[in-house]
This record gives structure tokens, sequence and C-alpha cells, in this order.
């Protein structure tokens, strides 16, 4: 079909992908979708037959695998079974599932909690139940591309402001109508660059301009605080996000998102919500992964403590070797290439090393900004880091990165 519409705008935006992915497989430059095949133990895997150190892994604190999430999806399942009896609002609910919101409310210190099949669909749903036409929805520019979606879909005024830059977020909440709706979101630790939103700032101008807040903790819950709660407990400052957003998919080994805040709230999304009303209900073993992995985390603290030590570690070795990771201060830890072609190089020369490291190209990161986007776990030991570096050196200095 492709083929006989050669000049439909969607068979060559089709053909224009499958074009760049084909050149880039034949010159040995393709990493992505490869396939995980065993947990060898620790930050290490077995792809492709090789065992690898992983070093883009989402589990921040090292907890897939853990024998006792392990242990509550299995008997989640012969509780349970596999499935559900349908979306939430009617047979769909468990216990597991309420047992689970609890968890997550008690753990981010709000009222109440809502959780959805994916983080990526719990932003779409709640921006645009929550703000529509006639109300403004503001975001930082870098913000995930699910907030961007669901801004795009609700129908609100669309304003975006310079990334991290409160001055021009005051801007925009200045530029909104006096009595409008206003909905400020951002991510809490950004994806690409590993930086961290300047909350304070943020929080005091939305009750200067009376604005909702909304932060998105995908990759911060864990990450940041003492005890891993994120972003507010990092600042000190408790209390101050209207809508709490995380996923269940990262630091929390399982699957899917939740909202936390006042009861209010969370009883207007279950009620509203085109995702809550009208998707099937997480499955048992995936709710009660997620339950207990909160659980691990305020039972081992020391994971937080051994996750901040080795992103300290591997943001310094790899400046010390000459590499510019940006602003990052976690443990998303961005390897500034240039051009795409570099990224893809020295992926390629770190994974015949044994290093499993993945390339973040345009459009994803602008053009000339590509990057390795490394991450370090609790489940790293200091030398293994230390080799991880050394490999992405070397592969640095081979293609030119590093003179």
């Amino acid at each position: 079909m492709i083929s006989k519409l050669n000049d439909d705008a969607i068979a060559k935006r089709i053909q224009a992908m499958t074009d760049r992915v084909s050149a880039i497989k034949r010159d040995d430059l393709y990493f992505y979708n490869q396939s995980i095949s065993e947990l060898r133990g620790g930050a290490r895997v077995l792809v492709n037959g090789r065992e690898m150190g992983m070093y883009a892994s989402y589990s921040y604190l090292g907890l897939v695998g853990h024998p006792r999430i392990n242990a509550a999806a299995k008997a989640a399942i012969d509780q349970f079974g596999t499935g559900t009896h349908g979306v939430r609002t009617l047979a769909g609910s468990l216990t597991i599932h309420r047992e689970l919101e609890e968890t997550i409310a008690k753990f981010k210190g709000a009222e109440s909690a809502v959780t959805y099949t994916s983080g990526y669909v719990t932003n779409l749903t709640v921006v645009s139940t929550l703000v529509g036409r006639g109300d403004y929805v503001i975001s930082d520019k870098l913000n995930h591309a699910s907030i961007v979606d669901g801004c795009l879909m609700s129908g609100a005024k669309f304003l975006r402001f310079n990334h991290n830059d409160m001055e021009a977020l005051e801007n925009r909440l200045a530029q909104v109508p006096t009595g409008a709706s206003k909905l400020v979101i951002s991510d809490a630790v950004f994806s690409m660059d590993g930086d961290i939103i300047d909350f304070p700032r943020m929080v005091t101008l939305c009750r200067k301009y009376n604005a909702w807040l909304m932060v998105d903790e995908a990759h911060s819950v864990g990450v940041l605080g003492k005890s891993g709660r994120g972003i507010e407990e990092h600042f000190g400052l408790e209390n101050t996000i209207d809508i709490k957003m995380g996923t269940l998919s990262k630091t929390i080994p399982s699957v899917g998102g939740y909202i936390a805040g006042k009861q209010d709230l969370i009883e207007f999304l279950r009620h509203t919500s085109r995702a809550y009303i009208f998707s099937a209900a997480l499955p048992p073993a995936q709710a009660a992964a997620a339950k207990v992995a909160f659980e691990v985390i305020q039972d081992e603290p020391w994971r937080v403590e051994k996750l901040r030590a080795n992103s300290n570690l591997f943001i310094r070795g790899l400046k010390e070797r000459g590499f510019d990771t940006m602003l990052t201060k976690t443990a998303i830890v961005p390897v500034l290439c240039g051009e795409d072609e570099a990224a893809f190089a020295i992926t390629r020369e770190a994974q015949h090393e044994g290093i499993f490291v993945l390339p973040v190209v345009s459009p994803a990161v602008p053009p000339g900004l590509s990057r390795l986007r490394a991450t370090v776990t609790a489940a790293h030991e200091p030398n293994e880091i230390e080799h991880a570096m050394d490999v992405i050196w070397k592969a640095g200095k081979q293609i030119g990165i590093l003179s």
C-alpha cells in the first residue's frame, strides 16, 4: 500500500523513518529495542547472549528483581489471578488497588491517591480533565511528551516558558487574564538532562498568582530527598504541590502511574478522568509489586544513600575525564556527544566492551546535542562505575569526542 501511495504524506513519513533506521543498522549503529533475556544480579544483565553492565536503567534504587517484591507479585497472582474483571469503576477494583493507593498517599504525605495504567496515560488524562477551554496551562519547554500531549488535548490555552527560567514563568503567569484558572506543570527531574526544577521559586510564583501546581516526579521519587520521597522533601517544602504525579515503572519496578493530593481532587479524578473510567485496572501482580516497592524504600534507606553516592561518583568522574554532563545533579547523566553519528558510534564502542548505554539523538533532543543518556543505580558498585567510565572515556577518545 505504501509503495502505491508514494505521493502520500503518510507514506513519505513512514519511508523516511524506515530509510533512516535501515542506514543506521547497516553501519552497526542501531542499539534500540534490544531484548534483555536475563537479570544476572546487581546491575548486570544478559543481552544477545552477552553479560553486560547496565547503565541505561530507570530502576534507580536497584529494585528490579528484589525478592520481596517478586514474592508479593506471585502471591497476588495466586489470590486474584493474572487480570481483573474490568475497569475500576465497575468490577475491576481489587483490595490490592486500594492498599496500593493508601500506601502511595502515605508515602507522598497526601490525603488520597489514584492509580492509572501508565505514567504517560496519567499525565494525558489528568491534564485534559482538570483544564479546558477558557483555562490556561503553563509548561516548562523541556517537560515530558506526555505532559505536552495532555496540554494539547485539554483545549486550554497552552503557554510554555524557557527551561527552568522562573522569570519567564512569571511573565507567562502575568499574561493570564484576571479570573482565569491557571495550572503550572513541570517535571521535577528532567529525563534527558538530569537537572532539577527551581522548585522553591516555582512554588512562590504559583502562590503569588493563585495558580495550581502539578509536578511530575517520574524521575525524582527514590532519587530526591533524604528518604527518597521526592522534590518536596529535597527542598524541605512539604505539601506545596497540589497535584503530585508519579510513575510506577521507574524507581518502582512495576507499571502504571498515580496522582496524590487532596481527597476532593482524587474523588473528582475517579469520576471524571477518562483513563480511569474507560481503561482496564492495573493487573494485581503489578499493583502488589508497586505497593511492596514503596515499603522496601522505607525499610532499606541505604539504597537512597548509595544512589546519591554513586551518582556523585559518576558525574564527577565523567567530568574529570573531559566529558560535558550539562547541569545534572541526579542519577540521569547526559554525556554530550554532539552530532547523532558520534552518539551512535560511542554507544557501539561501549557496548562492544560490555557497557550497556544508549544514545539519545534528534528529534528527541535538539540537533547538535546528541548524547548518551547514562544512568547509575544503587545496584552498582564503585569499581563497576569506574570501569564503565574508563570504557566510555576510551570510546570518546577513539571516535574523537575527546582530544
